[in-house]
C-alpha cells in the first residue's frame, strides 16, 4: 500500500513543480581571502599592558556582483580598528568573498538570498581569520558578535528607498 504524502510534503512537490520541476537552491561554489591587511604600527609599545580597555570599531560591508544569469559572486567586508584618538593599536581590513549559484529562486527571493544568506554563511569563516589576525599580532582574539544580516538588509533597502526619493 502506498504511504500518502502529508500536507507539507505535498505543498512541497506543488511549490517544485511550479519552479519547472526543480526547487530553488543555494549553492556555495568557492569561498577565499580576497583581501587581508593587518598594521599593528605601534608595536611592540602597543602590546604593552593597559588599565583601560581600549576602544574598537567595527564596520561591517555586504557587496554583490553577478557573475552570470546564476553565479553571483558576493564580498563581506569587516573593518576593526582598536586604540584610543591617536593610540591606534591595531587595525585589521578583510574582504572574504564568496561564489554562490542560486538556481530556480523566484525573482524577489534573490536579492535578500544574495544579501542575507550568503554572507549569513561567509560570517563565521571571516570572524575566524579576523580572530586569528588579531592573535596572530599579539592582542587576544578579536571575536566579531554574530551580525543579523536581515537588519542590514532592510536598513541598505531604506536607504535606497530614501535616496530614489531625493532623486525623483
Amino acid at each position: 500500500m502506498a504511504k500518502k504524502p502529508t500536507e507539507n510534503e505535498a505543498a512541497e512537490g506543488a511549490a517544485a513543480t511550479e519552479a519547472n520541476g526543480a526547487a530553488p537552491s543555494l549553492n556555495v561554489l568557492a569561498q577565499y581571502i580576497k583581501d587581508l591587511s593587518f598594521e599593528n604600527p605601534k608595536a611592540p609599545h602597543s602590546l604593552r599592558p593597559r588599565e583601560n580597555a581600549p576602544q574598537i570599531d567595527i564596520n561591517i560591508n555586504v557587496n554583490a556582483n553577478p557573475l552570470s544569469e546564476t553565479d553571483f559572486e558576493v564580498e563581506l567586508k569587516l573593518d576593526a580598528t582598536a586604540g584610543e584618538g591617536e593610540d591606534s593599536m591595531f587595525a585589521v581590513e578583510l574582504t572574504y568573498g564568496g561564489v554562490f549559484r542560486l538556481q530556480n529562486m523566484p525573482e524577489e527571493a534573490v536579492a535578500p538570498a544574495i544579501l542575507i544568506e550568503c554572507p549569513r554563511l561567509l560570517f563565521p569563516f571571516a570572524r575566524q581569520i579576523i580572530a586569528d589576525a588579531t592573535r596572530n599580532g599579539g592582542f587576544p582574539p578579536l571575536m566579531i558578535d554574530p551580525v543579523d544580516f536581515a537588519a542590514l538588509f532592510q536598513q541598505r533597502m531604506a536607504e535606497e528607498q530614501i535616496k530614489q526619493k531625493m532623486d525623483s
